[in-house]
């Protein structure tokens, strides 16, 4: 799974990669670990609400039915965040879990424990720079923290890297197109066709989905051979 010169290391269960020194590479999270308690209640009275425009309760079902095909899948979410997606995912897949926070990477690995997902693995790591082998996952997920990564092509061609062919992402993001007047969005805000041209510039073919809630759009970009 991960690439040999990965060289990780686990630690009060959570993986991370060595740093020159042997130690936990560490980053620097947008929300400071100290506050990772927050998260999920800043999400549903705040920034659903107040920032996206949104429906909490609607995204959750946009994504269960985009998602209820991937029974059994192997599959990595980028920006796991608290763990959120553990109410919307198949239990039965495999679930590889990233994100530069170990604070909120806890609170998703008991979240993912509690809602009954057995094999289930968490990562600190960049999205620019996956640890893991080619063509590993059928599927990656991104829910709402794209607009937080520095480098979108490079974190497109990591996802490109380690997606089998053929293989799906699944993205919802806040974009420029859709914000509320008056809103104020953290993080940098695309345009969908901003977006579409970068997918299909890596080697993704670019699918929007229909849904509207507020701010988010949702699209799938599907690895091509």
């Amino acid at each position: 799974m991960y690439r040999e010169s990965a060289d990780m290391l686990e630690r009060g269960g959570l993986f991370y990669q060595r740093d020159l020194w042997g130690k936990p590479r560490r980053f620097r999270p947008w929300l400071g670990d100290c506050f990772s308690f927050l998260y999920d209640y800043a999400m549903k009275y705040s920034v659903f609400p107040k920032k996206f425009g949104a429906s909490l309760e609607k995204h959750e079902r946009i994504l269960r039915k985009e998602l209820a095909s991937f029974q059994g899948h192997s599959v990595l979410e980028l920006g796991t965040g608290s763990g959120a997606a553990s109410e919307v995912l198949p239990r039965n897949i495999s679930y590889w879990g990233v994100d530069v926070s170990p604070g909120l990477l806890r609170r998703g690995k008991r979240n993912f424990a509690g809602r009954g997902f057995s094999r289930a693995s968490f990562c600190v790591a960049s999205a620019e720079d996956l640890p893991f082998d080619k063509g590993v996952f059928s599927l990656c997920i991104c829910l709402l923290s794209l607009n937080f990564f520095p480098d979108i092509p490079g974190t497109l061609r990591e996802i490109r890297r380690v997606l089998l062919p053929g293989g799906t992402f699944l993205c919802a993001v806040p974009v420029k197109d859709r914000q509320p007047e008056r809103s104020v969005i953290r993080g940098t805000l695309y345009s969908e066709d901003s977006l579409k041209n970068l997918g299909e510039k890596e080697g993704f073919a670019f699918r929007p989905l229909e849904w509207r809630n507020g701010a988010l759009f949702y699209f799938k970009a599907l690895r091509k051979e």
